[in-house]
């Protein structure tokens, strides 16, 4: 994943043709979730159809599923995915654009990280006090607001 296709410099054809839940089975998404993000225009590229109307998907579209998976499972708003599939679809020129909404979003990302982390200390700690009274026998009165 990733190196044959974000910046989609690719000339890959689109050889093995994927069903809808195969894809669903890929990806973690659920079939309504594919269908929604083929309607927002998430995807980079137009999903092929069967004759019969059914959806036929590549393996260019999973990995760009899984890159979108990871974003939305970051906190990336869904606008700006739109965006990113857009400049992506777009093709070369820029990219600029692209690394600055990717830069952007990182730096979301890494903030929470650290609000995270600075949680689980909070949490260690007092588990650590929880855990020392417990062991001497000592945890009555251990934030008692009856007392």
């Amino acid at each position: 994943m990733g190196s044959r296709l974000y910046g989609m410099a690719t000339t890959e054809p689109r050889a093995q043709a994927l069903s809808i839940g195969e894809v669903a089975r890929r990806t973690g998404l659920s079939v309504h979730a594919l269908r929604f993000y083929e309607r927002e225009g998430l995807l980079v590229g137009p999903v092929q159809r069967t004759t019969g109307g059914r959806r036929r998907y590549t393996e260019v579209d999973v990995d760009w599923l899984l890159i979108c998976v990871k974003l939305r499972e970051s906190g990336m708003p869904l606008a700006e995915l739109k965006r990113f599939a857009e400049l992506v679809r777009h093709g070369p020129g820029n990219e600029a654009e692209r690394l600055q909404l990717l830069d952007a979003h990182q730096q979301r990302v890494e903030a929470q990280i650290r609000a995270l982390e600075e949680c689980r200390s909070v949490i260690a700690w007092k588990t650590s006090v929880y855990a020392e009274h417990l062991a001497r026998g000592e945890a009555g009165g251990l934030w008692d607001p009856t007392a």
